[in-house]
């Protein structure tokens, strides 16, 4: 993985705190996100994409 993925923000799971730079374990990890704001959203992405996904799977 480049710097490009250090340089950005992540939020951290076990926490709930948003983080610049992988400073957590990456089982700790959600991202990478280009703004603080997207990653304080984390858990809400992931939510939409689990729902979207377990859509694509009952469709398929």
């Amino acid at each position: 993985m480049g710097t490009d993925s250090v340089e950005k923000y992540w939020y951290n799971l076990a926490t709930g705190i948003v983080e610049y730079g992988r400073l957590s374990p990456s089982f700790d990890r959600a991202g990478p996100f280009d703004t603080a704001e997207e990653a304080a959203n984390a858990l809400e992405v992931l939510r939409a994409n689990s729902a979207k996904w377990d859509e694509e799977d009952r469709a398929d």
